[in-house]
């Protein structure tokens, strides 16, 4: 069976962190709207095409991300349609190690 793997966390840790980020980074720039001087300008118009280009890149991986997670989605459910029991066997067997892990926790 397919579990999400620790490069999978990973990305979409980092996803989320990016997402974070452009957040943070729109709300600057909506604070400091009002502020003027040369400095702060050329900063906003910096910061603002920098914006720009990290959503792109955001949005390619997390199409990307999709994708693979679709494609991951599709084996696993050729190879339970190819394997039924040897998928009944490994469900059964989580089953039982969690079980086991519940119980010992108690």
């Amino acid at each position: 069976m397919a579990t999400p793997s620790t490069t999978e966390v990973s990305k979409e840790k980092l996803m989320q962190d990016l997402q974070n980020v452009v957040a943070d980074a729109e709300e600057l720039l909506r604070a400091t709207a009002s502020q003027t001087g040369e400095r702060v300008v050329i900063a906003r118009e910096r910061i603002e095409e920098n914006l720009v280009a990290a959503k792109a890149r955001l949005e390619v991986a997390e199409r990307a991300l999709l994708e693979k997670t679709k494609q991951a989605a599709t084996a696993t459910d050729e190879y339970v349609h190819d394997n039924p029991w040897q998928a009944i066997g490994v469900a059964a067997g989580v089953g039982l190690l969690v079980g086991m892990l519940i119980s010992r926790g108690r």
